[in-house]
């Protein structure tokens, strides 16, 4: 796996390196010193992490700067576009932190591009084309070898300007002809072989309704509505540098020639954020949820901004994760463990310590007087005394982790065993006096003896025991559901599997366990985010979780101790 590295070095000001261009530019007074960015996303579908790191960059240079940075739409496929998607993309934005300066769509400019897609005609710079899309594809030639011209090419003007208007009636089928941009078959950039620019898409828009059937196509649509918005730097990923002198011909048309070489906008490209054990490929995820492989958009195994909102991940978790990977020129495959690592950094800062028992076994504390309970008191947060703390009953029978129980245990394990002490925390020392087992041979209760002289807090109670563990009162806890996320994909890379996704699939990215117990407190801790269950991990609350029914989601556990499954 490459590690990802930083293709320029910061300088002293910790400026990336599009951020030291744009600070560049603004030196010179490029653009009159205005900066002016956007986010483009197109709605048809749930914004990923991927998509965050564009928005930190959109967003975030503009901010740096004192800019300001548009949301814009963009809407130029009414076959796939929904507000479903442009009402996740707003909450997405705002949940990471960011402001837009104005909403904009795409649509906004479709009378706009639609007289400039007029001029080109009439100047004689683009024609309709009635060839299928095999027959224009095949035409391209290759990298080494140059097109072949379309038999339309030379279309009379007043033609191709009929035709044109009959692409916009609704009369034609799909596919029945285009409209190309006539630039040049034998160019090196296959992008500027006669590109297609308008295409025919009988179905309504959300926003314009039936007004339109010929849509732009994105490279025809994008710059342009970078120059009407007032857009002065373009940034973009690195599969758009290609694109790019097709992006600044089209300004240069627009223009009609005019200086722009001081006025008009451009673009710049950084690195995609690939991530291991993960897809980003929005056919993917969206073939993952209509296929009920996942739980919606927002399933906390999805790389969407919402799964991982729903997973308990902070929006500074993730602004912090990418900040970690920086911006390059060159691509790379960023390990989830560094997403991870950015979690748990961050939530051990916010998160709410609590106990929660997940594989329950009952401890008996034998000396301890029946029906007599004690309320003890557990820090809210060691890393903030000002959270303040909260009480949890302590009695007689109590529910630990099984795994802090062994009958037959080797030398150097501290946790409960017959003989040996441990404390349970913000409570007793208790030590080890036997067990009792099923038929089966499996352990149904532990037995113990507390020192009544050992509480947490009192004086001389300090004596030092190797051991610490979390528990329950088994009559003052809350029965919860935990779900245990695991890695979507059991691949590193399965963008790069020449197998279906589908199969590769980790069968054990979700473990439910439904015989959990919690501290009551839970119950009322609803409106709190980011917990941790203690010596176990980061969770949060499910959207589904009721003060009758807990249901929890595990973020990510208190230290990396993942590695693939053989």
């Amino acid at each position: 796996m490459q590690k990802p590295e930083n293709e320029t070095k910061e300088t002293k000001a910790g400026l990336n390196f599009i951020e030291q261009i744009v600070a560049g530019d603004l030196q010179e007074g490029k653009n009159g010193g205005r900066l002016q960015t956007r986010f483009p996303p197109e709605p048809n579908g749930y914004l990923h992490i991927g998509h965050a790191k564009a928005i930190c960059m959109d967003f975030g240079v503009a901010e740096k700067f004192g800019g300001v940075c548009n949301l814009r739409l963009d809407d130029t496929n009414p076959q796939k576009e929904d507000t479903e998607y442009v009402n996740a993309i707003k909450e997405d934005i705002t949940w990471l932190g960011f402001k837009w300066g104005k909403i904009c769509h795409a649509s906004d400019y479709f009378p706009q591009l639609w007289d400039f897609a007029v001029r080109l005609i009439k100047e004689g710079k683009a024609y309709v084309d009635e060839q299928t899309s095999e027959q224009i594809a095949q035409q391209k030639g290759t990298p080494t070898q140059p097109g072949t011209a379309s038999p339309y090419r030379d279309r009379p003007i007043e033609e191709s300007l009929a035709l044109f208007e009959r692409m916009n009636s609704g009369e034609l089928p799909e596919g029945s002809m285009v409209l190309r941009a006539k630039i040049d078959m034998a160019n090196p950039n296959m992008h500027f072989r006669d590109p297609v620019i308008y295409r025919i898409i009988n179905k309504d828009h959300h926003i314009t309704g039936n007004k339109w059937r010929a849509y732009p196509m994105y490279d025809f649509a994008h710059g342009q509505s970078d120059y009407f918005e007032g857009v002065t730097h373009s940034i973009c990923t690195l599969e758009f540098v290609p694109h790019r002198p097709l992006y600044d011909w089209f300004i240069d048309q627009l223009k009609e020639g005019k200086d722009l070489a001081d006025n008009r906008p451009r673009q710049y490209e950084f690195n995609r954020l690939n991530l291991t054990y993960t897809v980003m490929s929005k056919r993917k995820l969206l073939a993952l949820v209509q296929e009920h492989l996942v739980d919606g958009w927002d399933d906390p195994r999805m790389p969407t901004i919402c799964g991982l909102r729903r997973r308990g991940y902070s929006p500074e978790a993730v602004r912090k994760f990418i900040s970690m990977i920086g911006y390059t020129k060159f691509d790379a495959l960023n390990d989830y463990a560094m997403l991870e690592a950015a979690a748990r950094e961050d939530l051990n800062a916010r998160a709410l310590r609590v106990s929660a028992v997940l594989h329950p076994v009952k401890l008996v504390i034998t000396n301890y007087p029946e029906g007599q309970t004690e309320e003890m008191e557990a820090v809210n947060n060691p890393e903030n005394p000002a959270d303040g703390t909260h009480t949890i009953t302590f009695s007689r029978e109590l529910w630990i982790e099984q795994e802090d129980f062994m009958e037959d245990a080797p030398k150097k394990y501290f946790r409960l065993t017959p003989g040996k002490e441990v404390r349970l925390k913000n409570a007793y020392i208790v030590k080890c006096t036997g067990c009792k087992k099923n038929d089966n041979g499996e352990v149904e209760e532990i037995y113990c003896e507390y020192d009544p002289d050992s509480r947490s807090g009192m004086e001389g109670a300090n004596r030092k025991v190797k051991g610490t563990l979390h528990w329950v009162s088994v009559a003052h806890s809350l029965p919860a559901e935990v779900r245990l996320y695991d890695r979507l994909f059991s691949v590193e890379n399965p963008a790069a599997d020449e197998r279906d996704f589908r199969d590769l699939l980790n069968p054990g990215s979700l473990e439910v366990l439904t015989n959990c117990y919690v501290e009551p407190y839970l119950a009322t801790q609803q409106a709190t985010n980011y917990l941790q269950f203690q010596r176990i991990g980061y969770f949060t609350y499910d959207k589904t979780s009721t003060p009758d029914h807990l249901v929890f989601n595990r973020t990510v556990g208190l230290k990396d101790g993942w590695s693939p499954k053989k």
